[in-house]
């Protein structure tokens, strides 16, 4: 096997005959020897029956329906796991990225490299969408003193290698395309512009991308732990310098009355920050807690023509 391709479906039944057909015809161009990897991530659309329709019609595509929506990443995870081609290309299902983009891919790849990952262009997506994607890697990079790019996405293209490696790992929170950065490799990025979306929009809302952030940055980055003991120190140092402020403006004016104000201020300070670390703290032993389960990362329901 040459190439296959691994998509996660969710959402955009309407788009798959399309993908296929446009897929079908860019991968003859590259090679006979190719397969199709289409993950039904519970779909509430309905798509396995349209993945059913595809499998039959052509056995180079492989339907995979998980018993459950586990998530982009893990379906991604699951098409990887079933995947037989010397290069895999990961892409999404809604035709923002255009199959026939996988022949400038491979031709980059070509060039040597183990890793080529699509750099958006033309984002056709909402300024708030922009701004706080730009916002997520500013913070993101600063918590992992990494330097990722939030104009690269999931669209790219591996050496067999490189999704070995990645089937390596047994995180439950995870980014493939963060996990692909990380093991390194030789890596490069080709700009193609994006597309509209094939219909509806986005399934990741403000509230699940705000989730994914924090579990990324969890995963990835003790750092918060750190800053909340650097916060936890000033803190103390400033009531200390305090304490040694009223009492010496204690002896010099005598009677003097110190006042609520300050000392209300200061303990729901203080406590916010306890709170606070208290809460990062524990975001860090839940991550633990759901690492030692040790649960398998998605449920396979049903696969169609697998190793056909």
């Amino acid at each position: 096997m040459t190439i296959s391709v691994v998509i996660p479906v969710y959402g955009c039944r309407r788009a798959l005959s399309e993908l296929y057909q446009r897929l079908t015809d860019t991968l003859r161009k590259i090679t006979g020897e190719y397969e199709i990897i289409l993950v039904d991530d519970c779909c509430p659309q309905g798509s396995w029956e349209d993945i059913t329709k595809l499998c039959a019609k052509d056995h180079k595509v492989m339907g995979i329906r998980l018993s459950r929506n586990f998530g982009q990443h893990r379906a991604i995870r699951a098409g990887l796991d079933k995947a037989r081609g010397d290069w895999i290309v990961i892409m999404d299902c809604d035709l923002q990225d255009r199959p026939e983009d996988i022949i400038t891919l491979k031709e980059k790849a070509d060039e040597g490299y183990d890793v080529v990952i699509k750099k958006r262009t033309n984002r056709k997506e909402s300024f708030a969408t922009l701004f706080f994607s730009r916002l997520f890697y500013k913070i993101y990079n600063y918590f992992t003193d990494g330097a990722y790019d939030s104009e690269l996405c999931n669209y790219c293209i591996i050496t067999r290698k490189v999704a070995n490696e990645i089937l390596r790992f047994g995180e439950q929170n995870t980014d493939v395309i963060f996990v692909i950065k990380w093991l390194g490799f030789t890596q490069t990025s080709v700009e193609l512009e994006n597309e509209e979306r094939f219909e509806g929009r986005s399934s990741y809302s403000f509230k699940k991308k705000l989730k994914l952030a924090m579990d990324l940055i969890s995963e990835y980055s003790n750092k918060p732990l750190v800053l909340s003991v650097k916060l936890g120190f000033i803190i103390s140092g400033l009531a200390f310098a305090f304490i040694v402020y009223v009492i010496i403006r204690d002896l010099l004016f005598d009677g003097f009355d110190a006042g609520w104000a300050s000392l209300i201020a200061s303990v729901y300070l203080m406590g916010g920050v306890i709170l606070s670390a208290i809460g990062i703290a524990g975001i860090y032993i839940g991550n633990v807690f759901n690492e030692t389960k040790a649960r398998p990362l998605y449920v396979i329901q049903e696969i169609l023509n697998e190793n056909d």
